[in-house]
């Protein structure tokens, strides 16, 4: 099998099974726009474990059609590359997180795909030591909003792995005036959770950028503060 044909099975798949009452449910979430099949969960799943349970398929095969897949911006379809490459986390290599970030180069424009990537396969790439959150540095000035997004969304988990924290807060710094919103978000939840664990650098951090960067991110950073501790990183008017 080749992957145009791997590729063109799994759309065919999409179509036949479209449903526009999750098109309508989902679509409200997605403010730049949800490009789908209304594909439901189950019948994703059900389709990948065909896949992969066909002994003609490898993850070679399944590496190239991706390529493929991202590239269409259907959500379903990212879904489809995300999940197979899930399914072989126990093979990644540096060539994964090469993968990556060609996904993010020549397709994945949405917040959704974006995060579950974070935690499905950087996360893995991270915690194993087949990178470092230095690799990610690129990333940071990528034309790709949504790539410079992944960079705070991906140091989520790793906060729970040191009590360093400044070390990833001097590394986010230039997002702190990213102009785009969905960055806002990634940053400002990564921001929270790190207050969650470590309040007093964090609110150093905070206070540091409180004049000049966008408010959603302290919106989300201070999401779990008291009304009072707020009231500190209001914007001076």
């Amino acid at each position: 099998m080749k992957p145009q044909e791997l590729y063109d099975d799994i759309v065919k798949y999409c179509k036949s099974n479209t449903n526009e009452e999750i098109i309508k449910k989902y679509s409200r979430y997605f403010k730049e726009g949800y490009d789908s099949y209304g594909l439901s969960q189950e019948l994703l799943y059900e389709k990948v474990d065909s896949i992969i349970g066909n002994k003609k398929v490898d993850f070679n095969l399944l590496r190239e059609t991706s390529k493929i897949l991202v590239k269409s911006l259907k959500y379903e379809e990212t879904s489809f590359a995300i999940l197979f490459y899930r399914r072989f986390s126990g093979s990644f290599t540096r060539e994964t997180f090469d993968d990556i970030s060609s996904w993010f180069e020549t397709g994945l424009r949405n917040w959704a795909s974006c995060d579950v990537i974070c935690g499905d396969t950087l996360f893995v790439l991270l915690t194993n030591k087949i990178i470092t959150y230095k690799d990610l540095k690129p990333w940071i000035s990528a034309e790709n909003k949504f790539q410079r997004r992944a960079v705070p969304v991906s140091l989520i988990k790793l906060l729970k792995t040191t009590r360093d924290f400044n070390q990833y807060f001097t590394f986010i710094e230039p997002l702190m005036k990213d102009p785009e919103r969905e960055v806002h978000q990634g940053v400002g939840w990564f921001l929270r959770e790190a207050w969650k664990l470590q309040k007093e650098p964090t609110e150093s951090f905070l206070l540091k950028y409180k004049e000049v960067s966008p408010r959603l991110i302290f919106q989300y950073a201070c999401e779990k503060m008291t009304p009072e501790n707020k009231q500190r990183f209001k914007k001076s008017k």
